[in-house]
């Protein structure tokens, strides 16, 4: 059976830290795993816009010897032809394939019709990749991962929901506030409406943008559902005063987050974006059999 990236559900915790391990060893070693994607393709079917995913995935598959190819769903005929037949035809191109699309289902219909492997690199429900490049960043800077907290404050979304899978997998206690109406689909170790209360005692301290892509006709009414939210000095004192600050990107200055708290010494949100990359070389590798 084809092994695909959709939601991390798919796989153990043991699985998720064979990754990581795998993972940072490519980056500190990176010069002896130079050909090891030799004569390999990844092809990335985008229909969202992406700065981080894009360039991660392109420049590890290059640092690895192999090549990607990219492909925006506007200018080709994805956007008007029979998804089952593209996807049948790409895959004759491709060694793997990630897709970044606005809507977990395109994601389920593609793995009907494949042979090769999918990594979902973001849909509306889920963003695996970045929670593995989560993981091995707090294992990175911890030393760790099983008996931490980390607390998620804002909108339950994509980001949320795999957060949340991957910290219970690995033994992360993930606690979510979020505002009445935008709770995660999945059940984080404690969820409430009061950031004070999921920020006691938080080794991490994580937030994402109030307004994702394709919400942006909500935009005013969350303005005035998430300033209490927003992670400022103030509320980071009820964290753990060496609790990291995270954001997978891109952020909106003033109202997620405060100049003060993404640009201190707490905040480790470029080192998250760098590991996009060497993270997501770990899955390719994985589901490619190469480890």
């Amino acid at each position: 059976m084809v092994g695909h990236l959709l939601t991390l559900k798919e796989y153990s915790g043991n699985w998720i830290e064979e990754v990581i391990e795998k993972s940072i060893n490519i980056k500190l070693n990176s010069g002896k795993y130079d050909n090891i994607l030799k004569n390999k393709t990844l092809v990335m079917l985008f229909e969202k816009a992406s700065t981080r995913t894009r360039c991660s995935f392109e420049t590890g598959m290059t640092k690895l010897g192999g090549h990607a190819i990219f492909l925006d769903w506007n200018t080709t005929q994805l956007k008007k032809a029979s998804l089952k037949d593209e996807i049948r035809c790409i895959e004759r191109y491709a060694d793997i394939i990630t897709a970044r699309v606005f809507k977990h289902e395109t994601l389920l219909e593609m793995v009907k019709y494949m042979k090769k492997p999918l990594i979902n690199a973001l849909c509306d429900q889920y963003h695996p990749c970045q929670t593995l490049s989560d993981l091995m960043t707090i294992k990175e800077k911890k030393g760790k991962l099983d008996g931490l907290k980390l607390a998620y404050i804002g909108d339950g979304n994509n980001v949320c929901n795999s957060l949340i899978i991957g910290c219970k997998k690995v033994g992360i206690k993930i606690n979510v506030a979020a505002p009445k109406g935008y709770e995660p689909i999945e059940k984080p170790n404690l969820l409430t409406k009061e950031p004070k209360e999921a920020l006691k005692d938080a080794d991490i301290v994580y937030t994402d943008t109030w307004i994702s892509m394709g919400q942006e006709a909500e935009a005013e009414k969350r303005k005035k559902i998430f300033p209490p939210y927003q992670i400022n000095k103030e509320l980071m004192k009820y964290a753990k005063k060496d609790a990291l600050f995270m954001h997978c990107l891109p952020a909106y200055r003033g109202y997620e987050v405060t100049d003060e708290v993404i640009d201190s010494k707490q905040s480790i949100v470029f080192d998250q974006a760098e590991n996009r990359m060497w993270a997501q070389l770990g899955v390719i590798l994985k589901l490619l059999g190469k480890i």
